[in-house]
């Protein structure tokens, strides 16, 4: 059976109180307690995106969002009452597109699911439609201060080949297909759709994560991960470089 959201999390009313609410706003979500229970419905089931506490009565939600992410590219959000930095930072790295503390509001939650499954809904039709970001199959080309051809009809300079590949959920870099996780290709199409231009840090949390209400932090992790699958020395980016104090831009 097909569910827009699943919820994981031990607290049995909240979980419930938070799928009746959903479903008012026709987004089909069930609820599970454990861990354990998580894994059984992902084998009998499919969902668009997951609601994930981090204390689970038998084990840790970090354990299953690193264990989801082994076979599954699919939004996790983290729903937790643990309010230190540290854990944000733990949660994003190891695969979290967002963290919610709890207590929550319904319907600033609703919103931020609403956002999610939206971008879901749009990479599956721009994969039923064979198709890449630009909304068709193209490689960009991007040469910087080179001549096209030298006197053998070879590129007089190395160029690089940007292709980003929403039906895979990747980027293609000099032939090699990178696979990123959804909000690293969120952000990555944010960057390329302003490419040679400063976007915001203002700008990317409203298109990314949908709202302007982020910390840095979540931000940078996000910019650090894509660095580290995308730059040959992630600590002198070529690429995504950042300017100071007021966000970054995507040079190609």
């Amino acid at each position: 059976m097909h569910y827009n959201c699943l919820i994981v999390d031990d607290e049995v009313e909240l979980a419930k109180v938070t799928a009746e609410y959903f479903e008012m706003f026709d987004i089909k979500t069930k609820y599970v307690e454990s861990a354990v229970s998580c894994f059984d419905f992902l084998k009998e089931n499919e969902t668009d995106m997951i609601l994930l506490d981090i204390n689970l009565k038998d084990g840790s939600g970090f354990e299953v969002c690193r264990k989801i992410r082994e076979d599954y590219q699919l939004p996790i959000l983290f729903i937790s009452a643990r309010q230190s930095d540290d854990d944000v930072l733990v949660a994003l790295s190891i695969g979290g597109d967002d963290y919610v503390k709890k207590p929550y509001s319904l319907s600033v939650l609703l919103a931020k699911v609403k956002v999610n499954l939206k971008r879901v809904d749009q990479i599956k039709k721009l994969s039923e439609n064979g198709n890449t970001i630009s909304g068709n199959p193209i490689n960009d080309i991007v040469s910087k201060g080179c001549d096209e051809t030298s006197e053998k009809n070879t590129p007089t300079c190395e160029k690089s080949i940007i292709d980003l590949d929403a039906s895979t959920m990747s980027v293609i870099m000099f032939d090699k297909r990178i696979p990123l996780k959804a909000k690293e290709f969120a952000l990555l199409k944010a960057l390329y759709e302003h490419k040679n231009t400063i976007v915001t840090k203002e700008q990317l949390f409203d298109e990314v994560w949908g709202d302007s209400f982020y910390g840095d932090g979540t931000l940078n992790v996000h910019i650090r991960k894509l660095r580290e699958k995308m730059e040959k020395d992630p600590n002198n980016p070529e690429y995504i470089k950042t300017v100071w104090g007021t966000g970054y831009i995507l040079e190609v």
